[in-house]
């Protein structure tokens, strides 16, 4: 059975902006697998690290297991991503152990460096994943199945410095947008956080903004995730493509919409 990993940085990333492709990979047939390096200790005004982890925690748990997914406990606290040899090893294993067939992380652009370097990490633990002389921890069997990294779009759909993005391919995510948004809304401690320190509003409303304009730019679409893939050395062939063999009818590339 093929496998889709989602690799994010924080509690609630994963629902932003990848879980409607995800949902729609598990409609498919896929197992589907849930990571977030960080295990979000920073992400409150009002509990202490350790009160935060630990609810943040129990969150992600409840998103995961209303999406149908696998999870997989973080390994890092918030703003203690860092591309390092000990963290790419940590996360070599966990592919290893999935053997996904595709890989969704973070933009290599994006508003902050949790999720940058998130995005860093995946590609270079997947890169490694076949390699029988780099060692995982713990130590696990290498695979040299061929995988597909999709970058999500960055958050509030443009880079660092305000240049707007544009997806390589959309996903239509309409069908399953109720769940992705019951999912987001597992991570109820959050909407004060956000509120208090980003001036978010809602962030249920934030990501129903994202995934409407990104569908308004199909000119088709109600809702969508956008995707660029990596560059296809050492993980396939150029082209490997699963989300459009898997979604081919709610799968759209940049150049097909008017």
């Amino acid at each position: 059975m093929p496998s889709a990993l989602a690799i994010a940085a924080h509690p609630d990333d994963i629902e932003f902006v990848m879980a409607g492709t995800l949902l729609l990979l598990k409609e498919a047939g896929w197992q589907i697998h849930y990571l977030n390096l960080t295990d979000g200790d920073m992400g409150s005004t009002v509990m202490n690290a350790t009160q935060t982890a630990r609810t943040r925690r129990k969150e992600a748990q409840a998103a995961t297991k209303l999406m149908g997914a696998k999870w997989h406990a973080p390994f890092c606290p918030d703003l203690g991503v860092f591309y390092t040899e000990k963290n790419i090893r940590r996360l070599c294993a966990v592919v290893r152990q999935v053997k996904p067939t595709v890989v969704l992380t973070h933009a290599l652009a994006d508003y902050m460096e949790d999720h940058m370097i998130t995005g860093r990490l995946a590609v270079t633990a997947t890169f490694a994943r076949g390699i029988p002389n780099y060692r995982s921890n713990p130590q696990r069997p290498t695979t040299l199945e061929p995988c597909v990294i999709y970058h999500a779009m960055p958050h509030g759909q443009c880079t660092p410095l305000r240049v707007p993005v544009k997806p390589e391919i959309y996903v239509d995510t309409s069908s399953v947008h109720a769940q992705k948004r019951a999912a987001l809304a597992c991570h109820i401690s959050q909407k004060q956080w956000l509120d208090d320190t980003q001036g978010m509003d809602s962030y249920l409303i934030t990501m129903d903004t994202f995934s409407q304009r990104l569908g308004k730019q199909t000119r088709k679409f109600a809702q969508a995730e956008g995707w660029t893939r990596h560059l296809h050395f050492g993980f396939g062939a150029e082209e490997d493509d699963p989300l459009r063999d898997v979604l081919a009818k709610k799968y759209l590339r940049n150049s097909q919409y008017p």
